[in-house]
């Protein structure tokens, strides 16, 4: 499907982000600019990798809170109760 060819550049698998300052996130990674790169190849518009990372996050492939924030504390709660598991970057 395409949900399954769009998560593949996350290994299937969640980011959870450890950066602890907003100045170090990122506006586009690695995985975000892959996903551009083969969905223009695909005939895409509009889809650069910034665009795709805003994708990412907002699909919770990419999960952007500060470390060690609330929010950054009930997603790890969350994910290590996924099957299949996560990723730390």
């Amino acid at each position: 499907s395409f949900g399954d060819y769009l998560w593949s550049f996350v290994d299937d698998k969640p980011i959870l982000s450890q950066w602890t300052d907003v100045k170090e996130a990122p506006n586009k990674t690695e995985e975000s600019e892959m996903m551009s790169k083969t969905l223009k190849k695909q005939g895409f518009k509009f889809v650069g990798p910034t665009t795709c990372y805003a994708f990412m996050q907002s699909c919770g492939m990419v999960i952007d809170h500060p470390m060690g924030s609330k929010w950054w504390r009930e997603a790890e709660k969350r994910l290590k109760k996924r099957t299949g598991g996560y990723q730390i970057h």
